[in-house]
């Protein structure tokens, strides 16, 4: 669930280590492979959320490392013979072996859909019934005021359809904030608790997450999300959530399985694996998804879903897709350059540069991130020398403001994300497009 926030901290942490000239990047050889299994056991034996399959998976790679099982595979191919070891001990399909060119399993080719904080649109349908797509949970700091928006516009709808068929997960935080907007009168209530594994023990902690205010709430009478088996992690709870508060029906298809958060572990060579840490526990089951997914109230084709949910809210439609149904979009991701953006982008690599990131403008979650990883940026900004010029670029299609920034000693891309409050909820650096 914790992906996307761990992904944003990772603020210059690899992309600004060289400047004008990369280094060649080291042979994925023997040598390589033996430190990202031995890498991957430690993590595994000290951190994964259920330590006696954690012992398990770790003794199956050393065994599988002694063998020649991974002999003279690339990296891609070793990256998924990794993978596919790991689930075939812990069937958890959070636990994997990543990296910025190897896609994650299970999503579909191309691009991914724009959004604005993970929020793709919102319309108004036949018979007044409100739409909105939400296809992650990014950070709440930024996520906040992308749905704020969206969902201020659907308040007064008869009835809405939230559309979670694409939504890959996020952070936790956020998760409840959505639910948030749909409970009656501001009632609190509580969601969700992820047991936390404590490092190199077999002890938990318990992180607790209920409903919190909303400046509006959803009046409409009846609720509906849509799900697939594409739903996953974060979107299934979701789903979960709406369905054990008693909050909306699901239709679609059952998720995808996966409730197990954690963190990431780098092993070397441009690799990492993510760690499942932890589990969900819904206070009114006392269980989780994991391994099952969420099964809908009416199980039909993830394409018929959204067809199917307006005919329970007794209109006729003549077409599968809201493009095509919208009579009124009424929300839709944001292409022009967030105003403080810049500024705040200069402030956040001139200040870490110094080794003073400017903490006052960020938001708490990204400033922790910022915190542990401050040697290593420092070091890598540094290298890069003095800023000269900074140009905006475009919104990518997550929401984020890219600028191209050229330093004395070379040129990176970088993105930032702003919230409500205009603090810096996450930022990262690219090579430019060459």
């Amino acid at each position: 669930m914790k992906r996307l926030v761990a992904a944003m901290a990772a603020l210059i942490l690899a992309g600004a280590a060289s400047a004008q000239t990369p280094a060649p990047a080291a042979p994925f050889d023997a040598a390589a492979r033996k430190q990202a299994v031995e890498t991957a056991q430690k993590a595994l034996r000290t951190q994964y959320v259920f330590p006696e399959v954690g012992a398990e998976a770790a003794d199956r790679l050393e065994s599988s490392l002694a063998a020649g099982a991974y002999d003279g595979l690339d990296r891609i191919a070793f990256a998924h013979r990794i993978t596919a070891d790991l689930r075939e001990i812990a069937h958890d399909k959070h636990l994997s072996v990543i990296a910025p060119d190897i896609p994650p399993p299970g999503l579909p080719p191309g691009p991914p859909p724009r959004s604005q904080a993970g929020v793709t649109r919102a319309d108004r349908l036949p018979g007044g019934v409100g739409y909105i797509e939400v296809i992650g949970f990014p950070p709440l700091p930024v996520f906040r005021r992308a749905v704020d928006e969206a969902m201020a516009k659907l308040a007064d709808a008869p009835a809405l359809i939230i559309d979670a068929r694409r939504n890959g997960g996020g952070d936790p935080a956020s998760v409840a904030y959505l639910v948030s907007w749909l409970e009656p009168d501001g009632r609190k209530a509580h969601l969700n608790d992820l047991l936390w594994r404590k490092e190199g023990t077999s002890e938990y902690r318990r992180e607790e997450f209920w409903t919190i205010p909303t400046p509006g709430h959803i009046r409409a009478k009846r609720i509906i999300v849509l799900t697939s088996a594409r739903t996953f992690s974060g979107g299934e709870e979701f789903a979960y959530d709406v369905q054990t508060q008693k909050l909306a029906a699901l239709i679609g298809e059952t998720t995808g399985g996966g409730a197990n958060p954690g963190g990431v572990a780098d092993l070397g060579s441009n690799l990492a694996m993510f760690v499942p840490r932890g589990r969900a526990e819904n206070p009114i089951t006392k269980t989780n998804w994991e391994g099952r997914g969420v099964a809908p109230d009416f199980a039909v084709p993830a394409d018929q879903a959204l067809k199917v949910a307006l005919e329970h809210l007794g209109q006729n439609p003549k077409a599968l897709e809201v493009a095509a149904l919208s009579k009124a979009q009424l929300f839709s991701p944001r292409t022009t350059e967030d105003p403080g953006a810049q500024a705040a982008l200069r402030r956040l690599l001139e200040g870490t540069a110094r080794g003073e990131p400017p903490y006052g403008d960020m938001a708490p979650q990204f400033a922790e991130s910022i915190r542990g990883r401050l040697p290593k940026a420092q070091g890598n900004l540094a290298a890069l020398g003095a800023i000269e010029a900074v140009a905006f670029k475009e919104v990518d299609r997550q929401g984020d403001d890219v600028y191209e920034v050229k330093f004395a000693h070379g040129v990176k891309r970088c993105a930032i994300a702003l919230g409500a409050d205009g603090k810096i909820a996450g930022a990262f650096m690219l090579d430019p497009p060459t």
